[in-house]
């Protein structure tokens, strides 16, 4: 469940954040729809593929036993994605707490906000770049990859998200497409499942980047990162350092929880994550 934890963390992060808006990782992306809005688990990037749901209601629910309101449902995303990537092989952080949460929730933010497997490196930059994170912030975070995005079981995608690459893209290792092809055809299974990083697609590593180096990243943005562009030298590094790369994904991921958090009065500590008080 561990990559599924990190990837509710980014869902939370990404949607309705900038520099300058207070709604950032507010625990949005765990609330249900009502009569006065449509939740974020419907979007796009997340209908039918974010799950851990369960696993944050059964935390907060002892957290409510033993101290009521304390602890926000957007805090327990924090140190939840913090505590698996530990689990999962990767490097630890001091995850900075204080969170408020959300009272509402944003489907359109969540289709237009969380960065899409077609992206370009220019696309890619913008979109973290809206969210007040740099390019090599954004190659460190993307390094998750490997054990997180797209689709159940974690670590894997759809063939819908990786199609066009295949069938399309020039930039791939030949032996790589045909093998996909073989389970992706030009049409129809689009929910048949490939793995972000083939050999070690449940571990915290630096296979991702090395895949990369031979062009056998599985989506179209993740070979954005290697292919001629700024981000070339940055994906090398990792691909032949991996405390390197832990190091700066730590740093990215304390920079990504704390943009503009909601605090003080604003929001609420939900006692239920699925629903405000």
């Amino acid at each position: 469940m561990g990559a599924s934890l990190l990837r509710l963390h980014f869902h939370d992060c990404f949607v309705q954040a900038s520099p300058v808006t207070s709604q950032g990782c507010d625990g949005s992306v765990l609330l249900d729809d009502t009569s006065s809005f449509t939740g974020e688990k419907t979007a796009g990037p997340n209908n039918n593929s974010l799950r851990g749901f369960d696993v944050v209601d059964a935390i907060k629910s002892k957290l409510e036993s033993a101290c009521n309101q304390v602890v926000s449902c957007a805090d327990i995303l924090a140190v939840a994605a913090r505590d698996s990537v530990v689990a999962l092989g990767g490097p630890s952080w001091t995850v900075q707490l204080g969170r408020r949460d959300s009272t509402t929730a944003s489907f359109s933010s969540a289709n237009s906000d969380i960065p899409r497997p077609d992206f370009n490196l220019t696309d890619l930059i913008s979109a973290f770049s809206n969210k007040g994170l740099a390019t090599t912030d954004m190659v460190a975070l993307s390094g998750s990859s490997n054990v997180t995005c797209f689709s159940v079981p974690p670590g894997q995608a759809r063939c819908t998200t990786f199609r066009a690459r295949i069938y399309n893209d020039t930039d791939i290792d030949s032996s790589l497409a045909a093998s996909l092809r073989s389970s992706c055809p030009s049409s129809g299974d689009d929910d048949s499942l490939a793995p972000l990083d083939a050999s070690t697609p449940t571990a915290f590593d630096t296979c991702y980047y090395r895949n990369l180096l031979s062009n056998k990243g599985l989506l179209h943005s993740d070979q954005q990162l290697h292919g001629g562009g700024s981000t070339d030298s940055q994906v090398s590094s990792y691909a032949a350092n991996s405390a390197k790369f832990f190091g700066d994904f730590a740093s990215a991921m304390v920079k990504m929880g704390s943009i503009s958090p909601l605090t003080g009065s604003s929001g609420e500590i939900r006692t239920n994550c699925r629903k405000t008080n």
